[in-house]
This record gives C-alpha cells, sequence and structure tokens, in this order.
C-alpha cells in the first residue's frame, strides 16, 4: 500500500462517530469560462444560484488540508494529503512552486510567513518541519512519540505553537533554535484540532474534540479560558483582530461566537449560528473589521455570515467534497477555499449584497437593505426601534472614520 492510500485509509479510520458530517445537498451544475494564461488554462466557474465568480487551483492529487494568502495576498499557500506544499499565483491561476514528500503520510497542517520566505508543516508521520521555501530545503525538524495535527506561527514570528492527537500536547517552540519553550502534556481531555496566537501573541488559543476552547497565556503559564457550550467535538477557531470575539466551529453543524472582551460570555453564553450547514463546521474566520465570518463544512458549502446581525449572508456551493479551511482576504473581496475535492478555489463576493437572492434573504431575515449615501451601493443593518439610520456601508465608514454615518429620524419612539 502506498503512502496515499494509506492516508487515505487513516482519514477513514479517524472519521468523527457521533454524528454523521456528510452534506446532503448535491453540487448544482456549474458553467465554465476558459481563457489563456501562458501555457495553462485557467478556468472561472460560475455557481448558478450565486452568480459568484470562482477561480479553481487544480494540482493536488488528494484531499487539501489548508490553505493561506500571503506576500500582500499575491500568492497562495496550500498543503495536502498528498503530502507536498504548493505556491499559487491568484492573479493568473497558475502553480509557480511546490515541493513533493513534505512528510511521509498527510501534511495535516502548515503555516507560511506573510514573506513567503519560510513556512512550518506538521503531519501524521509525527514530524514537525521548519522549511526554507527558497531554496525548498528544511532548516530544522523535530520528532514527536505522536502524531501532530496543528501548527501556527505568532504573529511576530518567533514562535511556532503545535498540538497533538493521542498525548493532547501543547507545544510552544522557539522558532529561531528550535527549541522547545513550553510543553503541556495532557493540556485536552481528547486530541487538539486547532491551535493559533492571539492577536497580541500572549496568549495560545486551541481546540479540541473533548468539546472545549482554551486559551492559554504565556506570561502567567496557566490557562486562563476555558470555553465549553457545544454538543460536539470543536474542529476550528478564529479571533478578532481586536480579540473582543472569538469563534468556534463544530462537529454539531454550529459556530458560537464569544464576548471574551468583556466576560459577559460567562453569564450570557455564547451567540449560536446555525441552520446553514447540514454537517460538521470544518473551519471558520473572521474578516480583518471582525463584521464578517466565513464558515466551511462537511456539507460542501461555504457561508458567509453577518455577525453583527447573527444571520447568513451568502450560501456559497461548488466544491464537491468536504471543505477544510476558508479564509477572506484583507479587503473582503474575496474568500479562499480548500477542500478534501483536491482543489483550492478563490470565490469573488465584491458584489455580492447585489446579488438578488442575497437581497431577498436578507428582507426575509428581517435586514433593511439600504442604499449607501456615499458609494452607492446596497448593503444590509438590521431592522431597529429607535429609528436611528446607518447611512454608509461599513467600507465608506472605515475609509472615512471622521465622518457622520449616523442619521436620526424625526418620527416619535413607539
Amino acid at each position: 500500500m502506498d503512502k496515499l492510500e494509506t492516508a487515505k485509509k487513516f482519514r477513514m479510520d479517524h472519521l468523527p462517530q457521533t454524528i454523521d458530517p456528510l452534506a446532503l445537498e448535491v453540487t448544482r451544475d456549474m458553467n465554465l469560462e476558459t481563457s489563456k494564461v501562458g501555457n495553462q488554462v485557467a478556468k472561472w466557474e460560475h455557481e448558478d444560484l450565486a452568480k459568484v465568480r470562482i477561480r479553481v487551483f487544480r494540482g493536488h492529487t488528494d484531499a487539501v488540508n489548508k490553505c493561506q494568502f500571503f506576500c500582500d495576498e499575491t500568492r497562495v499557500f496550500s498543503t495536502s494529503v498528498d503530502c507536498s506544499i504548493k505556491i499559487w499565483d491568484p492573479k493568473q491561476g497558475t502553480e509557480l512552486q511546490s515541493i513533493s514528500n513534505v512528510h511521509d503520510i498527510n501534511a495535516a497542517d502548515a503555516h507560511c510567513f506573510e514573506d513567503g520566505t519560510r513556512f512550518v508543516s506538521c503531519g501524521w508521520d509525527k514530524c514537525l518541519h521548519y522549511w526554507d521555501l527558497e531554496r525548498g530545503e528544511r532548516i530544522w525538524s523535530a520528532h514527536h512519540p505522536d502524531i501532530l495535527t496543528c501548527c501556527k506561527i505568532s504573529h511576530d514570528g518567533r514562535q511556532l505553537c503545535v498540538g497533538s492527537d493521542l498525548f493532547r500536547q501543547l507545544f510552544i517552540y522557539d522558532l529561531a533554535s528550535g527549541e522547545v519553550v513550553h510543553q503541556m502534556k495532557d493540556y485536552h481531555k481528547k486530541q487538539i484540532t486547532s491551535c493559533c496566537f492571539s492577536p497580541d501573541d500572549t496568549r495560545v488559543i486551541t481546540t479540541s474534540t473533548d468539546r472545549t476552547a482554551k486559551f492559554y497565556d504565556l506570561k502567567t503559564e496557566t490557562s486562563t479560558i476555558k470555553l465549553e457550550g457545544h454538543d460536539n467535538a470543536i474542529s476550528s477557531c478564529s479571533i478578532t483582530s481586536d480579540e473582543r470575539k472569538f469563534a468556534t466551529a463544530s462537529w454539531d453543524k454550529t459556530i458560537q461566537i464569544w464576548d471574551i472582551s468583556t466576560g459577559m460570555y460567562r453569564s450570557k453564553g455564547p451567540t449560536v449560528l446555525k441552520g446553514s450547514h447540514d454537517g460538521s463546521v470544518t473551519s471558520c474566520t473572521f474578516s480583518d473589521d471582525g463584521l464578517q465570518l466565513v464558515s466551511g463544512s462537511a456539507d460542501m458549502s461555504i457561508v458567509v455570515w453577518d455577525v453583527e446581525n447573527s444571520v447568513q449572508k451568502l450560501k456559497l456551493q461548488g466544491h464537491a467534497d468536504w471543505v477544510t479551511d476558508v479564509h477572506f482576504s484583507q479587503d473582503q473581496c474575496w474568500i479562499l477555499s480548500c477542500a478534501n475535492d483536491s482543489t483550492v478555489r478563490m470565490w469573488n463576493i465584491e458584489e455580492s449584497d447585489q446579488i438578488p437572492i442575497v437581497m431577498e434573504n436578507k428582507r426575509a431575515q428581517g435586514l433593511k437593505v439600504t442604499k449607501c449615501s456615499s458609494c452607492g451601493k446596497p448593503f444590509s443593518m438590521s431592522e431597529v426601534d429607535n429609528f436611528r439610520d446607518v447611512t454608509l456601508c461599513v467600507f465608506c465608514r472605515l475609509q472615512s472614520p471622521e465622518k457622520t454615518w449616523l442619521s436620526f429620524r424625526d418620527e416619535p419612539e413607539v
């Protein structure tokens, strides 16, 4: 049995048994447009219902586990069960670089520096590698007694967090030396599914199949926050840049939004986003401004959520298997996704507010669709009972924060 077949068998043997995460809905027919790019053909695909343009990157031979924008979003990074990592040109849709045999079996997770010079990877072969991407060579490697499930570089590029399976260990590495500076055995009761640093790099956040998420303070070397609320394993998490909101995605088909800045989650619990995914939610990521969240699911769909109003904004379908990772571009015009169908995709959602079905959904969900007084584009907001209306869309508010964007009507409050 070769290593790809071994990886597939291992993956099937370790699928969650608590619920059936498979999607219930068949993907819709796609219309294809092709354009010559050098010696290759880049394909733009259109999902009939959403009318969203998609760019598809094909080259991996097995499930793609992770994807990432880097180099100011001029490059895309992906890692796969086929044990390779690939670098893509998002504008041309072409493969620029590929490193094979990154791991002996399933490159479970990888994270690339923003400047594209180096990356880290971990896998089911129990190995952790720090790579020079330009040379395609390992800088250092570490071997563990346990399968490694996740890894993430700190924002300052100095440290690395790594999570494991059987022994539920959390490791913090000094990236330059390759030395372990913190090690917590049995940090969770079950497998660690994801890990990341807080925006200020003072805490490490982990999620687990034990249905909890934890915050580990690197200064005090203690776990300061433990969140519980899901009915099944937590697969992924995301935190806003201002560290006010924290999201957890779960196999129970829901996403929970926690207010961790004020501690209100202790008394009120989380806000639950549900009803849009028919399978396990495998990944979630906030937009840079924290007003939107994108989630991917085993039902093969991607959902864009309006966080402020806790409702679905847009549902994207096109992948032919589990969606494994999702991200926003910085300008929120694109969504990057990857899946077990061996593809990486870019979805253009720049004009999503003008899609008729999106506007109709907003009206049905009690949202007002109005036109921005500055750019003229339609946007949505909640129906409010104090007659206080937003007149600028979020993009114009961000560009002109000094302007007054609230207006008041003279009608009496009911």
